[in-house]
């Protein structure tokens, strides 16, 4: 979103994001007061619950002022930065408004290659995989300390206290507190009912300081700064620097915030059952040589990742019941007759699993050029957030931190979750002798209202005898 002001600033708000997020992470800014920019250039990267992603501006200027810095979160529709176009083809001033507030416009789009100076009417792009939330409130801007710093006057609203009103508790005359829902979240988990809290944002609005106020020790009487208080001060919310520090606190936030809420609702809704099997997966690992050869694998991955996921893709189809849904609210399980094959994967930023789409469909070849592209793109932050929807099973390779096996939990809308664990020398029985052999474990986690113990033995069971004998690609495909 964008505005102008009076002195040719055009004005860039966080975009909104969508689906019931309102707020993101500002990870990196990529210009600096004094900068030219022009309509399209990526300006910055932030971070929402589900992914980074980066934000072009649509218009041409010089770079003013940067609201807020790198490591700050902000609310969706807060001026993030201010450029002036005074002196290029900006994008047309808005007209102003003389009555009451509309609704925010629509959000411009880091899906368009060549983003418009300013949006046609009824046009409402987000950012890429999300949908529009439409909105009748006019979004609170959040004022953290050091955005306040550095914010134009005419953005800063300094905290005043509530306007005189009737009696009632903390000024919400009985009526429900006013707050946002990341708010709520926050006064749920510090036990803070928020009719006990006196709001400092306009318009009554609770916001999390008030929050943080609400449970911080009441200031002793002493007219005395220095040492009134001889009880230890609260541990910080924010991470401990010093040297001597026993502990420090990391703020959960971004994608790793989600995927715990994600992990705690998988496990405590659906019924996990998890099976194990070792087998000898020597013969598969001398394929992986022999396929690293082939001239059809020329510029791509091969590795046992490859064809341990084309094994479970050959188990679905053969047992085909088994990647399902479960429909909570209409009481039906939805069978899917296509197979997005997520991959965990372990990011700086926490886990996420994006999903070969219709891998079910691919040539070997094919799924290897899509592994390695997943890969690549997670380890470089770039997932984008419509990668990681629509997964309907999952493989998570523990393997390659060193260890045998593990108990997953499903990712939440999915029937099953397959673990791989290492692959190693180890004595086994062959053909009536004790040989060194690779041996690895697996392990299957699936939802028990989905798949019952017969139909997620198979599925494994097949997975199992394809990586022992992977000929079977081939007979059983």
């Amino acid at each position: 979103m964008t505005t102008m002001t009076d002195t040719a600033l055009a004005e860039f708000k966080m975009p909104d994001v969508g689906e019931g997020l309102t707020e993101a992470e500002i990870l990196k800014w990529y210009v600096q007061p004094g900068d030219t920019v022009t309509d399209g250039q990526v300006v910055c990267e932030v971070e929402t619950a589900k992914a980074a992603v980066e934000l072009p501006i649509p218009f041409n200027g010089v770079v003013q002022e940067l609201r807020f810095p790198e490591g700050t979160t902000v609310d969706v529709g807060q001026v993030i930065i201010a450029v002036d176009v005074s002196g290029g083809a900006g994008a047309p001033a808005a007209p102003e408004q003389t009555s009451a507030p509309e609704p925010p416009p629509a959000q411009e789009t880091v899906q368009d290659a060549e983003p418009e100076a300013a949006a046609p009417e009824g046009r409402k792009p987000v950012l890429v995989g999300y949908g529009v939330a439409e909105s009748s409130t006019k979004r609170r801007a959040r004022k953290p300390a050091a955005a306040e710093a550095t914010a134009a006057p005419a953005a800063e609203q300094a905290p005043t206290a509530p306007a005189p009103q009737s009696p009632s508790v903390n000024g919400h005359n009985g009526a429900r507190p006013l707050a946002k829902p990341p708010v709520r979240k926050l006064a749920k988990d510090l036990g803070v009912d928020l009719a006990t809290v006196t709001p400092s944002g306009p318009d009554g609005i609770i916001t999390r300081e008030d929050v943080h106020a609400a449970v911080a020790p009441a200031p002793a009487p002493a007219p005395q700064a220095p040492e009134t208080v001889e009880a230890p001060a609260p541990a910080a919310p924010s991470p401990v620097a010093g040297t001597d520090a026993r502990e420090t606190r990391i703020p959960v936030k971004g994608v790793r915030k989600v995927t715990a809420q994600a992990m705690v609702e998988s496990a405590f809704t659906a019924p996990h059952v998890t099976e194990f099997v070792t087998i000898d997966v020597t013969r598969t690992m001398k394929l992986v040589e022999e396929l690293k050869q082939d001239k059809a694998f020329d510029g791509l991955r091969v590795n046992p990742l490859l064809l341990i996921s084309k094994a479970l893709l050959v188990a679905i189809k053969r047992n085909p019941d088994v990647n399902a849904a479960w429909d909570e609210a209409n009481q039906e399980i939805v069978q899917k007759h296509y197979v997005n094959l997520g991959i965990a994967a372990a990011t700086p930023r926490g886990l996420i699993v994006p999903n070969i789409k219709d891998a079910h469909a691919k040539t070997l070849p094919e799924l290897a050029e899509s592994l390695g592209e997943l890969v690549s793109t997670a380890r470089a932050g770039k997932t984008s957030p419509g990668a990681m929807q629509g997964g309907t099973v999952t493989i998570t390779n523990v393997g390659v931190f060193g260890v045998d096996t593990g108990t997953p939990i499903l990712n939440p809308g999915e029937s099953a979750i397959l673990a791989v664990g290492a692959i190693k020398l180890q004595p086994w029985v062959h053909k009536g002798k004790v040989k060194p052999r690779q041996v690895t474990t697996l392990a299957l986690s699936f939802d028990h209202r989905l798949v019952d113990g017969e139909l997620g033995s198979k599925v494994l069971a097949d997975v199992a005898a394809i990586l022992e004998q992977p000929k079977r690609l081939m007979t059983w495909a």
